[in-house]
């Protein structure tokens, strides 16, 4: 996998100061998408041991509140398994730091009822997410106002609490009431 960015102080994709990891390799192709040049599988630099180690460092104070999955698009299969050795150390490092991740692909549809049924690697990557923003980003719904995403048919995911309960939760935070 490759990476576009590692941003050690994020206010900006997650509640606190939060570490973004910006992987590469994006088929949703947005229109209006923020990031355009990490559409390609290839931009950047190549994803090691040593950019987790920075990532594992990075999160160590304690007003660093967690780490934020970003793209391209960290639910593409190669992305994955890219990023699940990163969280399952986050997770085992420091518990109480949440994980925000977001996606083109939306909850129900595409990471429940396919990915997790065609990759093991899709229900374990999900164990580790606190917080997901799901679904493409739309440029017609654009909305400067609104947290934590960038048009109004994206949804913030307790996702935690979604597999506990079976259905979608709604993360219920500050001004997002849907």
């Amino acid at each position: 996998m490759n990476y576009a960015d590692i941003k050690e102080f994020d206010v900006a994709n997650g509640t606190g100061v939060r570490v973004s990891l910006f992987v590469s390799g994006c088929t949703h192709h947005c229109k209006g998408c923020f990031n355009e040049a990490t559409w390609d599988f290839n931009y950047g630099n190549l994803f090691t041991d040593a950019e987790i180690d920075k990532i594992i460092k990075s999160l160590e104070p304690d007003y660093i509140q967690g780490l934020s999955l970003l793209g391209g698009e960290p639910f593409e299969y190669v992305n994955q398994l890219g990023v699940l050795p990163l969280v399952k150390l986050v997770k085992e490092t420091y518990p109480t730091k949440n994980i925000w991740c977001y996606t083109g692909y939306t909850f129900e549809k595409d990471i429940l009822d396919d990915m997790v049924k065609k990759w093991p690697t899709t229900k374990e990557l999900l164990s580790y997410i606190d917080i997901l923003v799901d679904g493409e980003f739309v440029e017609e719904k654009k909305d400067l106002s609104i947290r934590f995403r960038g048009s109004t048919n994206q949804r913030i995911i307790d996702v935690k609490r979604s597999l506990s309960e079976g259905t979608t939760i709604l993360w219920n935070n500050g001004d997002y009431n849907e």
